[in-house]
């Protein structure tokens, strides 16, 4: 998995729910650094298996879509005259 390409804006968003959510839930005040080291390790150890979910997800909405275009051109078939 390619190493984590946010903009700083998107990334520092990230950091910021990770810090709430371990103060939420656990009432432990992460720090920025800790909270960048933890969503490099699940993006690294994990986040192949989000991603690839994500590409199944995508090929399952296009085959859908194909399906639905499919019969819209089946329907569209003319008898040959006779």
């Amino acid at each position: 998995m390619p190493k984590l390409d946010f903009s700083n804006e998107d990334q520092a968003a990230i950091v910021a729910e990770v810090r709430d959510y371990f103060l939420t839930e656990f009432e432990l005040d992460v720090g920025r650094f800790e909270a960048e080291a933890m969503l490099e390790f699940f993006a690294k150890e994990i986040g192949a298996h989000f991603y690839n979910r994500g590409l199944y997800d995508a090929q399952a909405v296009i085959t859908n879509q194909i399906e639905v275009i499919n019969d819209a051109i089946y329907q569209l078939e003319q008898s040959p005259g006779k």
